[in-house]
């Protein structure tokens, strides 16, 4: 049994078990195999919902470089990427459907899709689990891919490639899609991308999968933008900024489909030594009163 501090976590996920007045809940922990990580896959613990304790992680499902993981809104289906530059001879990534067992919180491979590009890095699914986002951080491009109603992923139906460049030429010689997020009500999809200073903006259909495009907002150059959170009010949205350290907050109008921004703060004090730091994951709190970076 390894314990937290010997493995590579890079993705934590929380999916609450069949039993809604259970005791525990599940949580789920993406992580990197490759290397000296000791990390076999996707790996499940049991929170304590009255306590807060963890129990010591499990595996769940084997699997290679599984660094992202989400599950789906019927808590029935958990997906999750494979980080890779190419599989089966092309040059892509690939996305995996798993189903939950609730009492064990084993996963069961259900199958996997090619997720469009390479080395994926972030999925997530519309309110309702009809279809599947993913961000390809190598490539630099998304996806989108339809969800059967027994979980299984179809072929991607939109493969979105990104274009350009920024100002820091050790990491923005190119696009780097780090993450693809629904909006409110699922209308469009946001795909924040490091390597070019932009959150893309795409028109959703959740029904069919398809992305079209819907203009971009750019950030301070040089930032890295990498995750992207919406406010629950629906009205503002947030994107962490890897480089730069810091956070871009927007108001967001949900007819037009189109952001503004309205800020941009550190994540760390002005004073604070930035050598070798950097940001990843952003999470608002559901009563709209916290930022989490």
């Amino acid at each position: 049994m390894k314990t937290l501090s010997k493995l590579a976590f890079l993705s934590l996920f929380v999916g609450f078990s069949a039993s809604a007045l259970a005791a525990d809940t599940l949580v789920y922990f993406g992580t990197y195999t490759s290397g000296d990580s000791g990390s076999e896959g996707i790996y499940v613990s049991k929170m304590n919902s009255e306590t807060g304790e963890l129990s010591q992680p499990e595996l769940a499902a084997k699997a290679t470089n599984p660094s992202f993981v989400t599950i789906r809104p019927d808590g029935k289906h958990l997906y999750a990427v494979s980080e890779v530059a190419a599989s089966d001879g092309k040059a892509s990534g690939g996305v995996s459907a798993y189903a939950i067992d609730a009492e064990s919180g084993k996963l069961k491979l259900l199958n996997t899709q090619p997720s469009g590009g390479s080395g994926p890095c972030h999925v997530s699914t519309d309110s309702e689990g009809r279809c599947l986002l993913v961000a390809n951080y190598g490539s630099g491009s998304c996806a989108s891919l339809s969800i059967a109603d027994d979980g299984t992923l179809e072929p991607a139906t939109s493969v979105m490639q990104h274009a350009g460049t920024s100002i820091n030429q050790q990491r923005q010689r190119g696009p780097h899609a780090h993450s693809a997020n629904p909006g409110p009500n699922d209308r469009f999809a946001f795909v924040a991308d490091l390597g070019i200073d932009k959150v893309q903006i795409y028109r959703l259909d959740p029904s069919t999968a398809t992305l079209t495009d819907h203009g971009f907002v750019k950030v301070i150059p040089g930032s890295g933008p990498r995750h992207f959170a919406f406010h629950p009010s629906g009205k503002h949205a947030y994107v962490i900024n890897e480089i730069a350290l810091s956070i871009t907050a927007f108001d967001f109008d949900q007819e037009k489909g189109t952001l503004t921004p309205t800020q941009n703060i550190s994540t760390v004090p002005t004073s604070a030594n930035r050598i070798g730091l950097s940001t990843a994951e952003l999470q608002v709190h559901p009563s709209g009163k916290f930022v989490y970076g």
